[in-house]
């Protein structure tokens, strides 16, 4: 069977995947501050709790029950909900525990460059040098805009901090190789709710430890801060993410993360009333270059899905 390759139809999945992903950067961004007003009363296990059912209600209305159901492989590929944003969340919150938040999204910005190194690795993709580079300083923008005097941690933090990186870079690289047909909103469904379940399931054992949901005494803000960060942060971002991977290579997909923070300070600025300083407005610029240089790369050929 001929199957032909078309650097054309690579450029084009390119540019079609550009819009969903800086979306789901955007969702990922402002979902992050939302949280923050939320995660001031309600704790963060809780929180995810609450955020993650949102999600799944607010999904199963868009794609209706029945129609998800009988999707058998987009279940199969769900269960790598579970990894992400199941396990990768968890470790994260405890990871918090003991390391302060910017350390952590610092130890975040190494998930594209692991991604990279899995992709070349597992899916065979093409990952120049020039990529390597500039996601290089692409990271080194991200440390402008989110560095803090005096961020610490412990062993232990790191060390939880990573291992949920490690979960969220397989992630990427397991729903790229197997995401076939399926719906990519039933896919963000049936991941949801093999997160959600896991979630559940470590709410039950916190619950018999005599450590329950803690919701007495949330304000209606929290509460509304709860819902929007559930919708924006996981039904939106993931919904988004997954239609931009699926339409380009995972190595150029990890690309997004670097906006995140970009989009987390903005979304500070406007509803925060935070303001940037001159290096972090500098560290901006570095990230935007950085991926500007990144997008307009040659592309390599890639497989015509169309052309069999």
């Amino acid at each position: 069977m001929f199957v032909k390759t078309s650097r054309s139809f690579a450029q084009s999945s390119r540019w079609r995947s550009i819009g969903p992903l800086i979306l789901a950067a955007a969702a990922w961004g402002v979902g992050t501050v939302i949280s923050k007003r939320a995660v001031a009363e309600i704790p963060p296990w809780t929180l995810l709790t609450v955020q993650l059912a949102v999600s799944v209600s607010a999904l199963l209305l868009l794609s209706g029950p029945r129609r998800a159901l009988a999707q058998a492989g987009t279940w199969r590929l769900g269960s790598l909900g579970v990894l992400n944003p199941g396990i990768a969340y968890a470790l994260s919150l405890f990871g918090l525990v003991s390391i302060s938040a910017s350390l952590s999204v610092l130890l975040w910005a190494l998930e594209p460059l692991l991604i990279l190194g899995l992709a070349r690795w597992l899916l065979d993709e093409r990952v120049g040098r020039p990529q390597v580079v500039l996601s290089l300083v692409a990271i080194g923008g991200m440390v402008l805009v989110l560095y803090q005097p005096g961020s610490g941690g412990q062993a232990v933090g790191i060390v939880l901090t990573l291992a949920g990186v490690a979960c969220c870079a397989v992630y990427t690289i397991a729903t790229r190789k197997f995401l076939g047909d399926e719906p990519t909103l039933a896919v963000v469904l049936a991941q949801q709710v093999a997160a959600l379940a896991f979630v559940v399931a470590g709410t039950v054992l916190l619950a018999v430890s005599g450590r329950g949901l803690e919701l007495a005494g949330v304000s209606s803000e929290a509460w509304l801060s709860a819902l929007a960060s559930g919708l924006v942060y996981y039904a939106l971002a993931y919904w988004f993410y997954l239609t931009g991977l699926r339409r380009s290579t995972a190595s150029f997909a990890a690309m997004a993360f670097y906006l995140i923070p970009i989009f987390g300070v903005t979304a500070g600025m406007a509803l925060l009333s935070e303001r940037l300083d001159p290096m972090q407005w500098l560290g901006v610029a570095v990230v935007l270059a950085a991926l500007l240089g990144i997008l307009l790369r040659p592309v390599p050929a890639v497989r015509d899905p169309t052309d069999r």
